[in-house]
């Protein structure tokens, strides 16, 4: 089935912002996608493995490990400079993937999948802290909340496509 998507930087920038929630979240769903929706403008594209059904499975496998991992302990505030840069990549990434994909400009797409990671990444690093504080609400089921919102939000951006 071919790849049909009208307005790509409305869905770069919901990934992106998807990004900053999930690092693994944005390129999960692009390749997902893509795995479905075959583009020919990725063909001989280095961007082309992310039309592998193989390369789909295993990010959503590395996705799962990211929901579990969110709520441990361990887990480094989304807002330190080293997982701020991955959100920012994860999000220029899927952005490049799907301007690739739909004709566009990589550069342009990267830089708004990048831009909308960053954003989100803060914005909703100090929402779930704060409701966190203000629901007394312990920070893995609000961690759990943001997971449905992520995944939800991503099963409406595959279905656009």
């Amino acid at each position: 089935m071919e790849l049909k998507i009208s307005h790509p930087f409305w869905q770069v920038i919901g990934l992106g912002a998807l990004a900053g929630m999930r690092s693994t979240s944005a390129p999960v769903i692009v390749s997902h996608i893509l795995s479905h929706h075959q583009s020919k403008n990725l063909d001989h594209s280095p961007l082309r493995f992310m039309q592998s059904k193989n390369v789909a499975l295993a990010l959503k496998v590395l996705a799962i490990g990211e929901i579990i991992g969110d709520k441990l302990p361990s887990a480094p505030n989304r807002i330190k400079p080293a997982v701020l840069a991955f959100r920012m990549l994860s999000g220029a990434f899927a952005g490049a993937s799907v301007y690739k994909a739909t004709g566009g400009r990589v550069a342009m797409g990267a830089l708004i999948g990048g831009a909308a990671a960053f954003a989100s990444t803060f914005g909703s690093y100090f929402l779930r802290k704060n409701a966190v504080k203000t629901s007394h609400v312990i920070d893995p089921i609000v961690g759990a909340i943001e997971d449905a919102l992520v995944i939800g939000s991503g099963v409406e951006l595959s279905n656009a496509a």
